[in-house]
């Protein structure tokens, strides 16, 4: 087991509370205004079809979720170099946090995990997943579960979410990220990496916020 080392960032982030409305989550932040969720602005295009697979595969759906939250957990407590970190976890969980385990290896030096963070420039707020240096480079890092191995062109959101919180950690700590990594592990067996520079989704993710304050507020 690695022994992570954390590294005390001297930025006191506060909390923010959440509430739903307009068909997505909305974070308030300190000075009092409510932004949409990340995750709600990069999937709002497919929201319908979303919702809709959802409706039909309720249960499918409640367990990929139950089951993606549970993995989250298990990462962090793992880098937060906890004792007993497998605790109770479904057979499920532990097979795809042991699929992921080699590529965590890469993580150490971390500033932050499950931090929330918000942009005045973008207009969004979020938690990100970690914010910690990956094979020596400080990183946005997001670990995701899947019932199958992703196509790049599958996960564009992914790439999206991970630069906003890029974008938002040096809007607040002055910090520049120019690196994001997306972690998938699979109930197929199967672990992937993908590595990327946050510039190069910025002009996407500009079209996604665009794209969901046109949908609410049409002119």
């Amino acid at each position: 087991m690695k022994n992570f080392n954390h590294v005390k960032t001297t930025n006191d982030i506060p909390e923010m509370s959440t509430t739903y409305k307009n068909g997505g989550r909305f974070y308030s932040i300190p000075n009092g205004e409510f932004y949409p969720s990340v995750t709600t602005v990069t999937g709002w295009e497919k929201r319908e079809f979303f919702a809709e697979w959802r409706k039909n595969n309720p249960n499918e759906s409640k367990i990929a979720t139950t089951r993606g939250t549970a993995l989250h957990s298990l990462v962090e407590s793992y880098v937060n170099n906890d004792d007993g970190f497998l605790g109770d976890y479904s057979e499920d969980v532990v097979r795809l946090f042991n699929q992921m385990q080699p590529l965590l290896e890469n993580i150490d030096n971390i500033r932050s995990q499950e931090v929330p963070l918000w942009s005045s420039k973008l207009r969004l707020a979020g938690r990100v997943d970690c914010v910690a240096e990956y094979n020596g480079e400080l990183s946005i890092i997001d670990f995701k579960s899947s019932k199958s191995a992703k196509k790049v062109e599958w996960i564009e959101s992914y790439f999206a979410q991970a630069t906003a919180y890029a974008i938002m950690w040096q809007e607040m700590t002055g910090e520049p990220i120019n690196q994001i990594v997306i972690l998938v592990s699979s109930m197929d067996g199967t672990h992937q990496e993908f590595v990327r520079k946050s510039t190069e989704y910025v002009p996407r993710l500009k079209e996604m916020i665009d794209s969901y304050y046109a949908s609410i507020n049409p002119v």
